[in-house]
C-alpha cells in the first residue's frame, strides 16, 4: 500500500519567509514519517490577480492548473501562511481563488485532501488572526476538511536556527504531533490505513 502524499506550502515566497521556514521544516519533519513529502513555492505558480473577466476572456491561467493537480493528487495539504495586516497574504488568497476556479482533472483539491494550518508571526500571536481567516476560507468558502490542530510560531523572528530547526523543543513537538495527525487522517481518508 502507498503512503500518504503530503504537499507543503508556504503563503509567502519573500526571502528569508517565516512561513517558507515553517513549510521547509514541516516538509523535513515529514521526510521522516510515513509519508510522501512534497514541497512547493507560490512563486513556481505565477498567476495574476484573479478577475472574472480575465478568465471570461482568456480561462484559467496554466499555472493555477497545475497547482490545482499538485493539490488534487495530495491526500493532505499542509499550508504554512504568514500574518498581513490580521490577516493572510493576498499571494496566498489569490492562489488558492485561482485553484479553485479549475474544472475538470482528476480529483478534487478542495474536497479530497486533509488540510492542516501552520502560522507565523513575529508578534506574541503566532499568526493566530491569520490561521481562523485562512480556515473560514478552506472550510467555509471551499467546503474543505481542515483540522482543529494547528501549528502557531510566535516571535517568527528569534524562533528558527541557522539550519532551520525551531530552537524551542516544544515548538518541534507541537510541529511533529500535528504532521503525526495529518498523515493519519488523510491515510484514513484516502483508505490507505483501516
Amino acid at each position: 500500500m502507498r503512503a500518504p502524499r503530503i504537499v507543503v506550502f508556504a503563503g509567502s515566497i519573500r526571502t528569508g519567509s517565516y512561513s517558507a521556514r515553517l513549510a521547509a521544516l514541516a516538509a523535513r519533519e515529514l521526510a521522516l514519517m510515513e509519508c510522501e513529502p512534497v514541497l512547493l513555492s507560490l512563486a513556481d505558480y505565477p498567476l495574476p490577480i484573479y478577475d472574472a473577466d480575465l478568465e471570461a476572456e482568456s480561462g484559467v491561467p496554466e499555472p493555477a492548473r497545475q497547482l490545482r493537480d499538485q493539490l488534487a493528487s495530495a491526500d493532505g495539504v499542509f499550508i504554512a501562511t504568514p500574518e498581513y495586516n490580521a490577516g493572510f497574504p493576498p499571494l496566498l488568497k489569490n492562489a488558492i481563488d485561482w485553484a479553485s476556479r479549475v474544472r475538470g482533472g482528476e480529483g478534487d483539491a478542495f474536497k479530497g485532501p486533509v488540510y492542516a494550518i501552520g502560522s507565523t508571526s513575529p508578534g506574541g500571536l503566532g499568526g493566530y488572526r491569520a490561521s481562523m481567516m485562512l480556515r473560514q476560507t478552506l472550510a467555509l468558502g471551499l467546503n474543505v476538511l481542515v483540522l482543529a490542530e494547528q501549528v502557531m510560531v510566535a516571535g517568527a523572528a528569534n524562533a528558527f536556527t541557522e539550519d532551520g530547526d525551531f530552537k524551542d523543543e516544544r515548538a518541534l513537538e507541537r510541529l511533529r504531533a500535528v504532521m503525526s495527525t495529518l498523515i493519519e487522517q488523510a491515510a484514513l481518508r484516502a483508505g490507505l490505513r483501516a
